[in-house]
């Protein structure tokens, strides 16, 4: 190995020791460039240093941050822990001033990590290689991104014919939480953000059941002599199990509709017959709606609109002042009804019922939320930053499930079919980019 070294070394027109007194960054930079891809090879491999501290500069990443912008929205796409550690491997952090504030992380924090604070989002977009966020960008955000550029946030498309457009005509590469897979199945980037909202539901429909918000005026968990409120879950995924979960902790009468009877035994097997469990067809749901005190909408097609299960005749129904929670108003509501709502004007009624779609949920806890979140996505954020993202996605087949929007094309197909755009599998997306790769990331 060594013989390889002083070979090598040669290259530059001296022996082994020319190299003394120089960084041993540039050392290793100039190596690798010598080598090739020999530099790959388990001998070299074995003796080059990969830990984060000593990757050369055409390695590192520019990583930015802005502030949400979304009414009431909290959160923040990274946590000063989670900068931290993308500058602990090479990369630049920059923040906008104030992104933190919702979950009580000042400026100072993200500078006692390593960050540099940007006076506005401005400086963020055009700085950036990537943008880290958690809402999917309003329109002045849009206007900000450029080709080439990498936006990694919920983007929930299906939903928001506008936002696609928009990103489609940035050229940028979008890669979407909602639509990353795990290696068991599921939603992993989705699943924090799923259990909060699905205990959340719980906590708004109670509240809206109070008769000073509109409601009927129902206990979810009765008292002695009085029954307790009916609770139906439509779905039972991450959203509708955690929802269950908070309804049967209130003490309710909980049912909880599918159509996979696997779910269903799963459901019924983990709280032991406390929750009843039914397979979902059209007559049994209009059925368990007319019984129920608060309806907990939590459907899931990955990436595509939610499908319309709840009409408005099924609303009508139900006994004045019930209350319904549309978790999957992101995606376009479940119920007939549905329009999205903020959490400064969470509910209306329509029908006698009061809905509650705050597209945002997860918002209203911003710190718990922001820390769940985080600790989803950083190990992804990492792998974009540490490779690029046409290695990293090439490499990752569950990552790349994430690629919604890519250099004007949409590479999802559900979102494609829900919205008319032509489909290109990401696969074939990224083939392009294969050409204009040369400052490949490694790592």
């Amino acid at each position: 190995m060594i013989s390889e070294l002083y070979r090598t070394a040669a290259k530059f027109g001296a022996n082994f020791f020319a190299f003394r007194g120089r960084s041993r960054n540039t050392i290793l930079h100039e190596w690798r460039q010598a080598l090739g891809n020999a530099h790959t090879s388990p001998a070299f491999r074995a003796i080059l240093p990969h830990s984060p501290a000593e990757r050369t500069r055409e390695d590192t990443m520019r990583i930015g941050c802005p502030k949400e912008i979304k009414t009431h929205e909290y959160r923040v796409g990274l946590t000063p822990e989670s900068a931290s550690e993308l500058i602990r491997h090479g990369h630049s952090v920059t923040v906008e001033t104030g992104a933190g504030d919702g979950i009580g992380a000042a400026d100072a924090a993200y500078e006692a990590a390593g960050a540099t604070i940007a006076p506005d989002a401005g400086t963020v977009f055009a700085e950036a290689e990537m943008i880290v966020k958690v809402k999917e960008p309003q329109a002045g955000e849009r206007a900000m991104l450029r080709p080439g550029q990498i936006l990694y946030t919920y983007l929930h498309l299906a939903a928001d014919p506008d936002q696609t457009r928009e990103l489609v005509e940035s050229g940028a590469s979008c890669v979407a939480y909602e639509t990353v897979t795990g290696a068991g199945g599921g939603l992993p980037l989705l699943k924090p953000m799923s259990q909060v909202a699905g205990r959340m539901a719980v906590q708004a429909g109670a509240t809206a059941l109070e008769k000073v918000h509109g409601g009927r005026g129902v206990l979810l968990g009765g008292v002695p002599g009085v029954a307790p409120g009916r609770v139906v879950v439509i779905g039972g995924g991450v959203v509708g199990f955690n929802a269950a979960q908070m309804a049967v902790g209130l003490g309710a009468e909980v049912t909880v509709l599918d159509r996979s009877a696997e779910v269903l035994e799963r459901i019924d097997h983990h709280y032991h017959g406390r929750i009843r469990t039914l397979y979902s067809t059209g007559a049994v749901l209009a059925e368990a709606v007319a019984q129920a005190d608060l309806v907990i909408g939590a459907v899931l097609i990955p990436g595509a609109a939610a499908p319309k299960l709840v009409t408005r005749e099924m609303l009508r129904s139900m006994a004045p002042g019930s209350v319904v929670v549309d978790v999957a108003i992101d995606q376009g509501g479940c119920f007939e009804t549905s329009r999205p709502t903020t959490h400064d004007n969470p509910t209306f009624t329509e029908e006698g019922i009061v809905h509650y779609c705050v597209a945002n949920m997860p918002g209203g806890v911003a710190r718990t939320s922001t820390y769940a979140l985080n600790n989803a996505t950083l190990p992804h954020a990492l792998a974009l930053a540490n490779h690029g993202l046409s290695v990293a996605l090439t490499r990752d087949p569950h990552l790349r499930a994430g690629l919604n929007v890519h250099a004007g094309q949409v590479t999802y197909r559900a979102v494609a079919e829900d919205l008319g755009y032509d489909y290109l599998p990401p696969e074939e997306a990224l083939k392009t980019d294969s050409a204009s790769e040369g400052k490949r990331r490694t790592g």
